[in-house]
């Protein structure tokens, strides 16, 4: 098979999520025959050329310079020149601008060849011993805690796997966010610092996890695998929850515990059952005050 570049390609090359040794053949043959490399950072990506003895000159392509380098690239590719688009780590256009210029490439019908490599998201889902079968990537979750809380709350009853990124100084938030919206017991699966020396797993409980984390501090960057909604799904109407509520709280059972109680069994958000449950026991106040 022809590993060489062709003119007028865009080639997506993975690179490595930490450990160099996983960077291919492939990829590195590609890299050092291609006319340019555009590279999200050209001082971190000129450390895995030089690693490889690659000698290709780069360009800088990101976020904040996408709209107007996107043209420059199309010109060249449609002059003949080979291009390859590398990220930071991984593959290019996953939670990165990489797929604003293979859409634009796509549109200009310039073909667009992938090499694969590393991704962090199936990296972690591989070695979580969650569930593969189906599986949803979201990427990173707001950095707003509405907005976050937001784009939980849709995900709810997602009955697939699910996987998210998240920044070391976001975590105790969103594992927080993610225990009052999906609930104490819901299985995840948090994989730090991939293929890298200090590479871990932790699985448990999203409580488990929210307990973990307020001794330890959160250290390099995450991927977390979470379980998906295995309870049938069952939309309650008001006075379904209402009814259950008094049941438990009759029993002498505090609002709390029997928020909890009846979350565990539903699967809603434990906020939202305490909420109603507090409102039922200010409302048996305010019948014996009369």
């Amino acid at each position: 098979m022809q590993t060489e570049s062709k003119p007028g390609v865009l080639y997506i090359v993975g690179t490595p999520i930490g450990n160099l040794e996983d960077m291919t053949f492939r990829g590195v043959r590609i890299l050092q025959s291609v006319d340019y490399i555009a590279a999200e950072d050209t001082r971190h990506t000129g450390k895995l050329l030089k690693h490889f003895q690659v000698n290709t000159p780069q360009i800088s392509y990101h976020e904040h310079n996408r709209n107007s380098r996107i043209p420059e690239l199309l010109k060249q590719l449609q002059d003949g020149k080979a291009i390859a688009l590398v990220t930071d780590a991984g593959m290019p256009g996953i939670s990165d601008p990489g797929y604003e210029l293979v859409k634009a490439c796509a549109e200009a019908d310039i073909t667009v060849i992938p090499i694969p490599g590393a991704v962090a998201a199936i990296t972690a889902l591989s070695a979580s011993g969650i569930s593969t079968d189906k599986f949803v990537f979201e990427g990173f979750l707001g950095a707003k805690s509405k907005q976050r809380r937001s784009h939980l709350e849709l995900l709810k009853s997602e009955e697939r796997t699910l996987i998210f990124y998240e920044s070391p100084h976001r975590l105790r938030s969103t594992l927080q966010d993610m225990k009052e919206i999906f609930g104490d017991d819901r299985q995840i699966v948090l994989a730090r610092e991939l293929t890298k020396m200090y590479e871990e797993f932790w699985r448990g409980s999203i409580a488990g996890a929210c307990s973990y984390y307020e001794s330890k501090a959160p250290v390099g960057e995450y991927t977390l695998v979470v379980a998906g909604n295995t309870a049938a799904e069952r939309q309650f109407t008001r006075e379904e929850l209402v009814a259950e509520l008094e049941t438990i709280m009759n029993q002498g059972i505090s609002p709390s515990q029997a928020s909890r109680q009846l979350a565990a069994s539903t699967s809603l958000p434990r906020r939202q059952l305490y909420q109603l449950a507090l409102t039922l026991k200010n409302s048996d106040c305010e019948i014996q005050d009369t």
